[in-house]
């Protein structure tokens, strides 16, 4: 099977895009990660296992743990596992229609493979890495409705459970941490991160989010705008972005009113949920006279990589959209000096609810 560097990008670079450059830069987060992928499965070890996992934390699914398990087996041979209804719960298993898309994808129905158990199964040659790379991509992306690599976590180990050293996946977070080198580089690695140990749980949930936004934008923590309600306000073109965090439960809201003194109607609300449903992540809803925009994170196990991806998507998303929609049912920008606003009768919403 050709595995040449030419053939790999022909492959991963038929993932189109949706549209626009939010799809683009998601699209491209994924074909990074798939590239990363096949030089991880040509390393594994007969008797290593990868195990690829959609963070239930940062996703918001609750016990439902979507995973892929990848093996090294003799004789240059890699067997993986998808996670089936067996392992899901009740709220979460996959419906038939799913079933389908997944087993045309290329997978054996559960008990198929010898050893798959009860998850759907795959046994092919290290020759055939950079496809297996692709499908992995692909089920934890569409089947399993992982938003970006950057919500993956991923851990490679023994059958004792000693954990293997392992390229990096992108911008997919490890769980394990180098503690031993020789002259050859990462040997053994001999412990998994726990994530109070990444994070500092001793912080509050506020601090690790201002030292988080200050080191995206690449300034200190004292220079950023924090309104009195401790709102962060970070501009973005004609757009502001707000990022505010909530203690019960724990959460991030990274956040922008993309428009005000906006009517309400039937066709803004269809486009709105037109845009939401091509979003990788978020949403758009139209409250009083106000378009907004909001990317939640989830607060706890906080993950810096998670708030700094919504800031990223939110201040690049606020910038387009509020000159498209403008353009096209009117309103107000926040930063849109030149706007008409439309004329109502009685009090206006303000800017910043």
């Amino acid at each position: 099977m050709a595995d040449d560097q030419d053939y790999e990008a022909a492959l991963f670079d038929d993932e189109d895009p949706i549209g626009g450059d939010l799809k683009e830069k998601v699209a491209e987060a994924w074909r990074d990660f798939a590239r990363h992928l096949v030089d991880a499965l040509r390393q594994l070890d007969p008797g290593t296992t990868l195990d690829l996992t959609l963070d239930p934390t940062a996703s918001g699914t609750g016990d439902a743990v979507y995973s892929v398990q990848v093996t090294g087996e003799d004789g240059d041979m890699l067997a993986a596992t998808a996670v089936g209804n067996a392992d899901l719960p009740a709220a979460y298993r996959l419906g038939r229609t799913v079933i389908a898309e997944i087993v045309a994808l290329g997978w054996s129905p559960p008990g198929v493979v010898a050893g798959s158990g009860e998850a759907f199964g795959l046994r092919v040659p290290k020759s055939d890495a950079v496809q297996l790379s692709r499908l992995i991509m692909r089920t934890l992306r569409d089947i399993y409705g992982t938003p970006h690599p950057a919500f993956l976590t991923y851990l490679a180990h023994d059958a004792q459970g000693l954990v293997a050293a392992l390229p990096s996946l992108g911008v997919a977070r490890s769980l394990a941490s180098i503690v031993d080198t020789d002259d050859d580089g990462p040997v053994a690695v001999v412990r998994a991160k726990h994530n109070h140990e990444e994070q500092g749980d001793d912080l509050p949930l506020q601090d690790k989010v201002v030292t988080v936004v200050a080191r995206l934008m690449k300034t200190t923590p004292e220079e950023l705008t924090i309104d009195p309600d401790g709102d962060i306000g970070i501009r973005s073109g004609s757009a502001m972005v707000f990022v505010r965090v909530r203690d019960n439960p724990p959460l991030v809201d990274v956040f922008s009113p993309i428009l005000t003194e906006i009517e309400p109607t039937e066709r803004l609300y269809v486009k709105l949920s037109e845009l939401t449903n091509r979003m990788p992540i978020g949403r758009l809803y139209c409250t009083n006279d106000t378009v907004w925009a909001s990317v939640p994170v989830f607060g706890r196990d906080f993950q810096a990589t998670h708030l700094m991806l919504a800031v990223q998507v939110m201040t690049g998303l606020a910038d387009e959209l509020d000159d498209r929609l403008q353009g096209e049912f009117g309103g107000k920008r926040f930063f849109g000096e030149n706007d008409a606003p439309r004329q109502v009768e009685g009090e206006r919403t303000g800017m910043y609810l």
